[in-house]
């Protein structure tokens, strides 16, 4: 989350060098399979067609529809809703599992936690601008990449690599028919220059590659409640990256909503007395 935190500003200056966000996409994605691939390998095959639709499900759910949904809705709402809207996906996850699977519902200590992270990444977010514009076509693509993300977290029951490696395929596949309407037109000349190819790489194998293999395990181990919790450190790490390389400025709101994001999360995942019942 930390890495993924980041990857805005790799994505601004690939933007500034006249790469869409589709052409982004589908470079990261490929260099990323193109990694992972000797790791995976040999590894689990899907069972049946059931199986293999899950899958691609994952990939387009946590891919190139998330992608797509996520950068449009910026076309047409202020970034603040976006990464508001989009952060909520760890509500609808925790309500969804909740309704679903009695074995998941949160404990009143991990509501508690998660309400104050989240209030703590609404004034992160805002950074001390408590304007908000309504934008109904871009909050509710916003809203739709924020679900198209609880669906993915809820796909994810295979191991790490193998499914990392469909949700690459799968995401590369799907947003192919994208470039029916917006051709390709990235060249060697772009792609020669370092700081390209150098946020490329970043993209590619670390925040997808990597990333996406240690989200997967993560959700694998800690279940999709706990883990998509975990999006709330997002806006942190994106206005503190912000205020490093863009020189954007951090207010006292921010700081404040920094506290509560990580005493939210404290409290989350801190493990109740020994001896104590968890209240549910």
């Amino acid at each position: 989350m930390a890495v993924w935190g980041a990857t805005f500003v790799s994505t601004k200056v690939l933007i500034a060098h006249s790469l869409t966000p589709a052409e982004i996409f589908l470079l990261r994605f490929a260099l990323a399979y193109v990694c992972i691939w000797p790791l995976s390998k040999g590894r689990l095959r899907a069972d049946g067609w059931r199986d293999e639709a899950l899958l691609a499900a994952a990939g387009v759910t946590g891919g190139s529809l998330y992608f797509l949904t996520e950068n449009m809705a910026l076309e047409y709402a202020p970034a603040s809703n976006v990464s508001l809207i989009v952060c909520t996906a760890p509500v609808w996850t925790a309500l969804l599992l909740s309704l679903a699977y009695r074995g998941e519902r949160m404990t009143r200590r991990q509501i508690g936690g998660s309400a104050l992270a989240f209030a703590g990444m609404v004034l992160v977010v805002l950074n001390g601008r408590f304007v908000l514009h309504l934008s109904p076509k871009g909050d509710l693509l916003a809203l739709s990449a924020a679900l198209l993300w609880m669906v993915y977290s809820l796909a994810v029951k295979r191991p790490a690599v193998f499914i990392t490696r469909k949700v690459f395929f799968y995401g590369l596949l799907t947003i192919l028919p994208v470039f029916a309407f917006q051709p390709f037109s990235v060249g060697a000349e772009v792609l020669a220059r370092p700081a390209v190819w150098g946020n490329l790489l970043f993209l590619g194998v670390v925040a997808s590659m990597l990333c996406y293999i240690l989200w997967n395990a993560a959700m694998h181990r800690l279940g999709a409640v706990r883990t998509t919790n975990y999006i709330y450190f997002n806006p942190l790490v994106t206005i503190v990256t912000a205020a490093l390389c863009i020189g954007e400025r951090i207010t006292a709101a921010a700081l404040a909503g920094a506290a509560l994001i990580l005493c939210g999360m404290w409290r989350a995942e801190r493990r109740p007395a020994s001896g104590n019942k968890i209240p549910r």
